[in-house]
């Protein structure tokens, strides 16, 4: 009778705990930097055009989004006066209590469009990594907001600083943070100890792009895949030793955001001026090929998908994506053919920006507006289900088309975290039955 009764309590604490687990949103684009929701039990469409907010929290400037764990949501900040200063802030995540903030002032004179820190917090054992614009870096105790270590990156690293600033979110890996900064002397990317701050290995002599670095499996081995400011390339994560490489210098200046992407041993890239690259990679030896690459004769007049902001969606033999001026688009994964072409998830614009996250047989969509569509994308089309206005746009991000909302939203315990300019907002998408 015992034995009964404690098998069945084990099971539920196990389904508990993987719950929660898969339930976090930690660190840039979700538990695995590929833009998956993997909850279930979340709404299927919209009850009306306006999304019920459950809480709202103030906060600041920033292109950063969210990121979301153990009951808590972390988001950076900037703000101007009496100087200027980057914060991390830490909310309680179902009722938007705010449980901590830092701040440290910062130097903005380098960096164009100000609006204030790009990078995710990245969230581990208790740890949260942030990356300023500046580079400064951060190491919390993520409960309490104590510092454990820091270090201002382009003081000790001589960063060969982009026009925007730093953008790529920290990794973890294994005991490793690593960061792509761009730093001279061969620290392109840069590992630390995640405990002490301690570097532990640095790599490549490249100036960094806005794209941040994943790990993916190739031939039995963990690699970390960066887009540097002129290539692609495959690194030992514990040791920064290369594994493999191939060119992506830039049409004109370094302009990639977008994540790469990875899928069935296929790895794409897109830029808004380079346009876009398709790599296999072998799985069973270290080794790349080029598939195909397209480039049209400007950021106008594209070939397959120039990205800006968005990280395209592998899906089956498909490539869907968003272009220079907000154009919805599925493309041919094997040729870069465009399949159809969609004006109707945002409104055209330069630079205008979409986020794609899969969840289940639908894409979820967040576009420039602030509104939240729920889609299914395919080879006939976007089909579009359910569309709800979910927070303003704000005008530090770009004072144009009455603002912008840029960020990538967080999507955990069935709720959906995103900020403006002005604040964070969590709502809902739990189904009600």
């Amino acid at each position: 009778m015992r034995l009964r009764i404690f098998v069945p309590v084990i099971a539920a604490v196990l389904m508990s705990v993987l719950h929660s687990f898969a339930a976090d949103w930690p660190q840039w684009r979700g538990p695995n930097r590929d833009g998956v929701w993997p909850e279930d039990g979340i709404i299927r469409k919209f009850d009306s055009d306006q999304l019920p907010i459950r809480w709202r929290a103030k906060i600041s400037n920033g292109y950063s989004g969210p990121s979301v764990a153990k009951g808590r949501v972390y988001v950076t900040d900037k703000v101007s006066r009496p100087n200027v200063k980057e914060r991390v802030h830490c909310f309680d995540a179902m009722n938007g209590r705010k449980i901590w903030s830092y701040e440290y002032e910062c130097n903005y004179n380098r960096i164009g469009h100000g609006d204030g820190p790009r990078a995710s917090v990245s969230l581990n054992d208790n740890r949260a990594y942030s990356l300023g614009a500046a580079g400064h870096l951060f190491c919390f105790d993520a409960s309490s907001g104590k510092v454990i270590w820091s270090k201002n990156l382009d003081t000790e690293y001589d960063i060969q600083k982009l026009y925007w600033g730093i953008a790529p979110s920290p990794l973890v890996e294994k005991d490793l943070v690593i960061v792509l900064i761009g730093g001279r002397d061969n620290a392109c990317v840069v590992a630390f100890d995640k405990k002490t701050g301690r570097e532990r290995w640095r790599a490549l002599g490249d100036q960094a792009s806005y794209s941040a670095p994943i790990i993916i499996e190739q031939a039995g081995k963990r690699v970390l895949v960066c887009l540097t400011g002129k290539r692609v390339v495959g690194l030992d994560p514990l040791t920064g030793k290369l594994y493999w490489e191939y060119p992506f210098p830039p049409a004109r200046m370094i302009h990639n955001i977008a994540t790469p992407v990875f899928h069935n041993n296929y790895m794409f890239f897109s830029g808004f001026f380079d346009g876009s690259l398709l790599l296999k990679l072998y799985p069973e030896m270290l080794v790349v090929e080029k598939i195909w690459q397209r480039r049209g004769p400007s950021e106008k007049k594209t070939e397959s998908l120039h990205c800006n902001i968005s990280t395209p969606i592998l899906q089956g033999d498909y490539i869907y994506g968003v272009d220079s001026y907000g154009e919805l688009r599925c493309l041919d994964l094997y040729t870069g053919d465009r399949i159809w072409e969609s004006l109707d998830a945002v409104p055209q614009g330069r630079w205008s920006n979409i986020h794609l996250i899969r969840n289940e047989d639908r894409v979820w969509m967040f576009n420039e507006r602030g509104e939240l569509i729920i889609s299914k994308l395919s080879p006939k089309g976007f089909h579009e289900i359910s569309r709800a206005k979910l927070i303003k746009p704000t005008e530090g991000q770009l004072d144009q088309r009455g603002g912008v909302c840029w960020t990538h939203p967080a999507f955990a315990d069935k709720h959906v975290y995103v900020r403006n300019d002005e604040e964070l907002v969590c709502a809902d998408l739990s189904a009600k039955d």
